[in-house]
């Protein structure tokens, strides 16, 4: 939870009553000198990134924290926090000098980003860092104490404490992370310790200074109730960070429901089998005929149980943990009968597509994905979908509006985001009218639009 603007903290300091713990109570308290040790590692990360809306280009500015998990000076922190949309990032390390730093590669469908520190500008000023080590996650369980650090409301350097208050929480979230989704694959740890704007990315840790979380987010209106990503989903994302830029994962088109009370309408027993909900039209699970309803008993061999929520992120995980292209075995009982179906896996995207300002036309466009393309049922994935029109520029006076498809400019096939950037310059070097051709609803309408 990144803090866009900043208010009066003395205001909000009255109306709360909220401890925080400094360095020394935490001394105090008994921790242990490597919980010293990962306080040298937590930094404060200011943000300016752009976002796209309202038909223009516009940016704003936040707060988050992260933790240093390398020699090399890798910062993980959350993918709300630090984005591709980012344009200017700076850490503040312990000792209080900010330097700069790129993003490595983000990955929202865990809500984690990895940054590095301008490790030349660090030579030069003759700064000095430390890193946090990871603990097993596995072995949380509820009742065991741990700690938040991070930057709340842009109070640096603040620890607040509490417990784990459920060790495996599920939920996923279609727009979680600046509209994409996030949570399918994995479970979170719940927590009491207090988490609010600013703590986003900071690390949740165990009596001896081992990050055990990334603490990501908390319930508005809700007392005691935050969220973390697990350590070690952290550590598999930092390495494939580190290695790639991006985490690349398996689809197959399958959308699960939990099995619970459901078992004897299926003739299964407890414990037994993946509920199919719903199969993506024209995926490679569509393709084989898989449906709604049908129940999978195993995966290449493996059987599986899908009972409750918190047992689908792990399965899921399974499909999409294998390389894009692998033929999956899928032991599927419908009705009476029991069938086995072979699945060839494709990458896994995202139904954000990348955005965009052509603001000499004053509009705001999404790159339409392959899932947005499926789920809407369009006959390809070319185009761009308007997100927003600004008044009295020329697509708001040619009548486009939010929610059209742009399939054509110039009679040209929008194929690709950068094709349509080629065209808006040229537009910007000679102004001319430029025909834009549309689809919405199926229906196709031509607009003019003049300089």
């Amino acid at each position: 939870m990144k803090d866009s603007l900043l208010p009066s903290i003395t205001r909000k300091l009255l109306l709360c009553s909220v401890v925080f713990l400094t360095w020394s109570a935490v001394a105090e308290a008994g921790v242990s000198r490597g919980f010293n040790h990962l306080l040298d590692a937590v930094v404060r990360i200011d943000v300016r990134e752009e976002s796209f809306e309202s038909g223009a280009r516009r940016f704003s500015a936040g707060i988050g924290s992260g933790v240093i998990v390398s020699a090399d000076g890798l910062i993980l922190t959350n993918a709300h926090v630090a984005s591709p949309r980012s344009v200017e990032l700076s850490v503040t390390l312990a000792s209080l000098e900010r330097v700069n730093a790129t993003l490595v590669g983000w990955d929202h469908w865990t809500d984690l980003a990895l940054l590095r520190i301008d490790l030349a500008e660090v030579k030069r000023r003759g700064l000095t860092f430390t890193h946090a080590d990871f603990a097993n996650s596995d072995k949380l369980s509820p009742g065991q104490s741990v700690y938040a650090v991070g930057t709340p409301h842009g109070l640096t350097r603040t620890v607040t404490r509490g417990i784990i208050s459920n060790n495996r929480r599920y939920f996923a979230d279609n727009r979680g992370v600046k509209g994409y989704e996030t949570g399918l694959f994995n479970t979170w740890l719940q927590t009491d310790a207090a988490i609010n704007p600013g703590n986003s990315g900071g690390p949740l840790v165990d009596e001896k200074g081992r990050v055990v979380g990334i603490n990501s987010r908390g319930y508005l209106g809700a007392d005691n109730l935050a969220f973390a990503i697990p350590a070690n989903i952290a550590k598999r994302v930092v390495a494939g960070l580190t290695a790639e830029g991006a985490i690349t994962r398996s689809y197959v088109g399958i959308v699960p429901g939990a099995l619970l009370d459901l078992e004897g309408f299926y003739a299964l027993k407890q414990n037994t089998g993946l509920l199919i909900n719903s199969v993506d039209p024209g995926s490679p699970a569509a393709k084989v005929g898989l449906r709604g309803g049908d129940i999978v008993l195993s995966i290449n061999g493996t059987p599986v149980d899908g009972r409750f929520p918190e047992q689908l992120p792990p399965i899921l995980n399974i499909i999409a943990s294998l390389p894009v292209g692998s033929s999956v075995k899928l032991v599927v009982k419908r009705g009476e009968q029991t069938n086995t179906s072979v699945v060839v896996t494709e990458k896994l995207e995202s139904r954000q597509g990348e955005e965009w300002a052509f603001e000499k036309w004053g509009l705001t466009v999404r790159k339409v994905s392959r899932a947005y393309a499926r789920e809407n049922q369009l006959d390809d994935d070319t185009g761009l979908l308007v997100i927003g029109v600004q008044p009295g520029f020329p697509a708001a006076v040619a009548g486009v509006g939010r929610g059209d498809i742009i399939t054509k400019i110039n009679r040209e096939r929008v194929a690709s985001l950068e094709l349509a950037k080629t065209m808006h310059a040229a537009f910007v070097a000679k102004p001319a009218p430029t025909l834009l051709e549309t689809e919405t609803d199926r229906r196709v309408s031509l607009y003019i639009l003049k300089p």
